[in-house]
């Protein structure tokens, strides 16, 4: 009955004309700036933080919220058209989405992705709302030791990416691990393999790797023969799935939901690591495997429900316990410090009107999300038609702004030319680059946590075996490495056995 009435006070707060308008444009903002590769939700929350000073604080968290999971759909449009990925998040949509674009399913990849982000959505915010207590009691039970299983879960899971060699996959992890560990030593201040460059004193820009290596390799890869590059104006059909489709779609989904509003909570987890998983996870139990890679709509589909609940869910840790998960979140916590209000355990009681605003603002959210992105799927797919000669210069120009609007920093363009001539070699020697970006993402988190835990337990290796979470997690990585390297190895040896006779 409680619940009830604080849903009531958040609809009545969220229902406002003011704070409806300002929901609105969060979202076609959020999803505006996702669709513009690298120009992510952090850099545009912090471009337009100080004008939400004059605001009221319910209508500015609801603004900024919005722009936050909208990114997260909007960055899913340029993964699935141009296999440039607007968000770290939505590196995982590419490997199926562009390839059901490839295969004319354009409009169709874009309507999933917008169907199962409204699901996980809504369901997430749900979560949120009625379990907001429990989680965080959750999250807090996660130790230093439970976050490095959960991250070697995670690398193992990148490895599973891979349509192609799994030799390969291991190497793009292992590089990505090594270019995480660039920059400054957290823990003791040293500098490691900065090379004498000051600019990498705080490490390689997260951005300015997937730029490079996705919208630059890709680029240039597109304009090799003919100059079409990789755009297919054939027929795009129908923008909604089949009765099939729909039927391969809920599976997915509710996986996909379940995992993003559980890792969701868990402060650096978030929706990179989520989507991911989802997707590592889809590709063991779904009966299509063997599309994975290929253009399965499963791959859309988990990732991206994944992804938008942990967006959801990731709001948990930074209202209740004052802890945020990502650098978004830390903006958000920010946010609501220069508007007064204190986050943590009673800012359900202090500030409910806001709390639970908040709440229901992002199921009204949500359901803008669809109202707006549904209609203008044709709009997304006519970007297919451009000349790829023109679209070669559109794509360069957004990814120079995206890498230099991140840091404001020349060094980063020249990183990410670097990153993008790396990415044209890797499509040369077929080695695909999603394991490398999320090796270097997960890497830094996991070697943080490795070593505290070492600290905590005075150098006990133990302590990762003897935590019941920690245990579990490492079990799942073997199980996860075990199902990934026997297929590989059983079809080594068939292709051995095939040479020799």
């Amino acid at each position: 009955m409680e619940l009830i009435d604080n849903l009531m006070l958040g609809l009545q707060t969220a229902l406002s004309l003011q704070n409806l308008f300002f929901a609105f444009i969060g979202c076609l903002m959020g999803t505006l700036i996702g669709v513009l590769p690298g120009v992510g939700p952090l850099a545009t929350i912090a471009m337009l933080l100080p004008f939400t000073f004059g605001l009221d604080p319910t209508s500015a968290l609801i603004m900024l919220a919005g722009i936050y999971y909208g990114g997260a759909y909007g960055g899913s449009t340029t993964a699935i058209l141009l296999n440039v990925p607007g968000e770290t998040s939505s590196v995982v949509t590419v490997i199926d989405g562009y390839q059901m674009a490839r295969q004319g399913r354009a409009g169709v990849a874009i309507c999933t992705a917008a169907i199962s982000s409204f699901f996980a959505g809504c369901v997430g915010t749900l979560i949120l709302a009625a379990f907001a207590g429990s989680l965080t009691v959750l999250a807090l039970r996660f130790g230093p030791a439970d976050y490095f299983s959960l991250m070697a879960v995670g690398l193992v899971g990148a490895i599973s990416l891979t349509s192609g060699s799994t030799i390969k996959a291991i190497g793009m992890v292992l590089i990505g691990i090594i270019l995480g560990l660039v920059g400054t030593d957290i823990q003791t201040g040293a500098l490691r393999f900065v090379f004498g460059q000051q600019y990498l004193w705080d490490g390689i820009n997260v951005i300015a790797i997937a730029i490079g290596i996705f919208a630059f390799g890709e680029a240039v890869g597109g304009m090799e023969g003919d100059g079409k590059g990789q755009t297919y104006t054939d027929r795009i059909g129908s923008i909604f799935p089949t009765r099939a489709d729909c039927v391969r779609m809920i599976g997915p989904i509710l996986r996909g939901t379940t995992i993003g509003s559980l890792l969701g909570v868990l402060p650096g987890a978030g929706q990179s690591v989520s989507s991911f998983i989802a997707y590592s996870v889809d590709k063991k139990v779904s009966r299509y495997r063997k599309e994975f890679g290929s253009g399965a709509i499963e791959g859309v589909a988990a990732p991206e429900a994944a992804n938008n609940a942990a967006a959801q869910t990731a709001f948990v840790p930074t209202l209740t316990l004052g802890v945020p998960g990502s650098a978004t979140m830390a903006m958000m916590l920010g946010a609501m410090i220069m508007h007064n209000i204190q986050p943590g355990p009673r800012v359900m009681v202090s500030n409910p009107d806001l709390f639970w605003g908040l709440i229901v603002s992002m199921w009204i959210g949500n359901l803008i999300l669809v109202i707006l992105n549904l209609p203008l799927v044709g709009l997304w797919v006519k970007l297919l038609q451009i000349p790829y000669k023109l679209l070669f210069f559109a794509i360069v120009m957004f990814s120079c702004f995206g890498v230099f609007a991140a840091n404001n920093a020349i060094f980063d363009l020249l990183l990410a030319a670097g990153f993008g001539l790396a990415g044209y070699l890797l499509r040369w020697l077929d080695c695909e680059p999603a394991p490398l970006l999320l090796g270097f993402i997960l890497g830094p988190i996991m070697e943080d946590n490795f070593r505290r835990a070492l600290v905590m337990s005075d150098g006990d290796y133990s302590v990762f075996v003897t935590e019941p979470i920690s245990s579990v997690f490492l079990i799942l990585s073997a199980l996860f490495l075990a199902l990934t390297l026997i297929p590989a190895f059983r079809r080594k040896r068939d292709e051995v056995a095939i040479d020799e006779s």
